[in-house]
C-alpha cells in the first residue's frame, strides 16, 4: 500500500466542503485496505472532485498525467487538495514526495486524457501512438495499458467512459495485473464491470457521505438488474407517452 488513509482537518473554503462525502472525510476519515478501491456514486456526490484532491496531495498532476509533472493550469492546488491530508506508507513516501524523476503515479482523467495526448503523446516516458489515429476507447486503452504498470499511485476517474463491454473486461484484468504488481488503484466509477473486480475494497458515495459496501449492495447494480430484465419499467418514465 502507498496510501492509507485520508482525511479532511480543516473543512475547505469553497463549495466543495457542503459535500457529505467531504464532511465524512472531515469527521471519521477515510481508509484504504487493498490494492484496488472503486469509488461508486450518482453524478454530483463527490467521486471525480475526490480524485482530483488526491491527486493534488500526491503530487500528481490534477490536469490528468504523472507524478512530479507541473500543473497545467493554475500551479495551485483545488481548496479540497490544499485541505486533504494524506497518509502515506514509507514505500508511498519514496514514490510520490522522493526525487522527482524516480516518482510513480498517474492521474487518468477521462475527460482531458486527448488534451493530454497532444502534449505528450510520444514522448519518453509516454505511449508511442498518436490518440488522433485512433478510435475513442482504442486511445483510452493505449493510455491505460502503457500508464498503468508496477508499482505506483493510479488514480482514475471513469476509465469506462469510452470502453465497450469487452474492453472494460480487459480492464479489469488490467487493473487485476498491475495490483499484483504492486500498484494501488483509487477509481471513480459508474461501471459494475469495473468494480466486480475480485477483492476490490468498494465505497460508496451519497446523501449520509461515504460508507463500505459490497458489489451486489451497489445502488447502481441493483438498477442495472432491474433495467435489463424490464427496461420498460424504467423507460416509461422518461419516454413522452402517445
Amino acid at each position: 500500500m502507498l496510501l492509507q488513509r485520508l482525511r479532511v482537518p480543516r473543512l475547505p473554503s469553497d463549495w466543495s466542503a457542503g459535500l457529505p462525502a467531504v464532511r465524512h472525510l472531515h469527521t471519521h476519515g477515510l481508509s484504504f485496505d487493498r490494492q484496488v478501491t472503486f469509488l461508486v456514486g450518482q453524478n454530483g456526490s463527490g467521486k471525480s472532485t475526490l480524485v482530483e484532491a488526491i491527486a493534488d496531495v500526491c503530487g500528481i498532476n490534477a490536469e490528468g498525467g504523472k507524478a512530479g509533472t507541473r500543473y497545467a493550469s493554475t500551479g495551485e492546488p483545488s481548496p479540497l487538495g490544499a485541505a486533504l491530508d494524506a497518509e502515506l506508507t514509507v514505500t508511498g513516501l519514496g514514490l510520490l514526495r522522493g526525487p522527482r524523476r524516480r516518482r510513480r503515479g498517474f492521474f487518468f482523467r477521462a475527460e482531458t486524457l486527448f488534451n493530454l495526448g497532444q502534449r505528450v503523446s510520444g514522448l519518453p516516458g509516454y505511449w508511442a501512438g498518436n490518440l488522433a489515429e485512433q478510435s475513442h476507447g482504442e486511445g483510452f486503452f493505449t493510455v491505460l495499458d502503457r500508464m498503468l504498470a508496477g508499482p505506483g499511485l493510479y488514480l482514475l476517474d471513469e476509465p469506462e467512459a469510452a470502453l465497450s463491454f469487452q474492453s472494460c473486461l480487459r480492464l479489469v484484468g488490467l487493473l487485476h495485473q498491475v495490483a499484483r504488481e504492486g500498484g494501488q488503484i483509487i477509481c471513480a466509477t459508474h461501471s459494475p464491470i469495473l468494480s466486480a473486480l475480485p477483492g476490490a475494497q468498494i465505497v460508496e458515495l451519497g446523501e449520509d457521505g461515504i460508507r463500505s459496501t459490497e458489489w451486489d449492495e451497489l445502488e447502481v447494480v441493483d438498477h442495472w438488474r432491474r433495467f435489463l430484465a424490464k427496461p420498460d419499467f424504467y423507460l416509461r418514465h422518461v419516454l413522452d407517452s402517445d
